[in-house]
C-alpha cells in the first residue's frame, strides 16, 4: 500500500491551505484515503498528483492576449504601430477573439496596473497564449523568468521579434531608471554608514563616561 503525507504536506504539494482542503472534503471533491488515531486527514501523493490534473484539464486556459506596451505618453505612434503589426499578425494566423492590452509605462517597472492584471489571469491559468511584438515589451529585462512562469501555467508566449518596436530613445530612459535605482541605494547606504558611525562614537563615549564614574 502507497505511504500516506500529512494535510499540511498535501496542502504545500497543491498550493492551497489546509482550511482549503477541509472544504474540499465537505464539498465531496478530495477525500483523504485515511485519516489517524487523533483524526487527522491523510492523503498519498498519487491522489495529490491525480487531483492536480484533474483541476488543470479542468481550467485549460482559452484567453488569447496581445500585448503593447510604450514608455511614454510621447511614444503613443509606436504604441499604434505595435497594434497594427499585432493585428496583422493575427488576422494572418485566422486567431479569433484576441484581447488587446495597451499600456503606457516603464519596462523596469513591475507595478504596472495592466501588467500585473495580466500576471495575474496567467496564474489563475485563464490565457492560452500571449502575443507581443518583441520581448522587452513585456519587460526590459527578465524575460526569461516571465516566459518560464507563463509556460508553467499554460501559456504559450509568442514573439514576433520586431526589433524596429524597441526605440533607442525608450533603452536610454531605462539605462537612466537603473542608474537612478543604484545611485539612490548608494545615496541611502553613505546615510547609514554614517548614522551606524554616529552611534559607535555614542557607545564608546557612553563607555568612556561609565569607566570615569567608576
Amino acid at each position: 500500500m502507497e505511504s500516506t503525507i500529512s494535510t499540511g504536506k498535501a496542502a504545500k504539494l497543491l498550493g492551497v491551505s489546509v482550511k482549503t482542503l477541509q472544504r474540499w472534503e465537505r464539498e465531496g471533491r478530495l477525500i483523504p484515503v485515511a485519516r489517524t488515531d487523533s483524526n487527522r486527514r491523510l492523503y498519498t501523493e498519487t491522489q495529490v498528483r491525480e487531483f492536480i490534473g484533474l483541476r488543470q484539464a479542468n481550467h485549460a486556459p482559452t484567453k488569447l492576449v496581445a500585448y503593447c506596451r510604450v514608455s511614454s505618453a510621447a511614444q503613443k505612434p509606436d504604441l499604434a504601430n505595435q497594434r497594427k503589426v499585432l493585428e496583422e499578425f493575427v488576422v494572418a494566423k485566422g486567431l479569433a477573439g484576441v484581447e488587446f492590452i495597451e499600456e503606457v509605462g516603464g519596462g523596469l517597472n513591475f507595478r504596472r496596473k495592466r501588467f500585473l492584471a495580466l500576471m495575474d489571469e496567467i496564474g489563475r491559468r485563464e490565457v492560452r497564449m500571449l502575443i507581443l511584438a518583441h520581448r522587452d515589451r513585456l519587460t526590459r529585462f527578465g524575460f526569461e523568468w516571465f516566459e518560464h512562469y507563463a509556460q508553467t501555467h499554460g501559456c504559450e508566449v509568442l514573439v514576433l521579434n520586431q526589433e524596429r518596436l524597441s526605440p533607442e530613445q525608450e533603452m536610454v530612459q531605462d539605462l537612466m531608471t537603473i542608474v537612478h535605482c543604484f545611485s539612490s541605494r548608494l545615496y541611502g547606504l553613505r546615510n547609514y554608514r554614517k548614522k551606524l558611525n554616529e552611534a559607535l562614537k555614542q557607545d564608546v563615549n557612553d563607555v568612556k563616561k561609565a569607566q570615569q564614574c567608576n
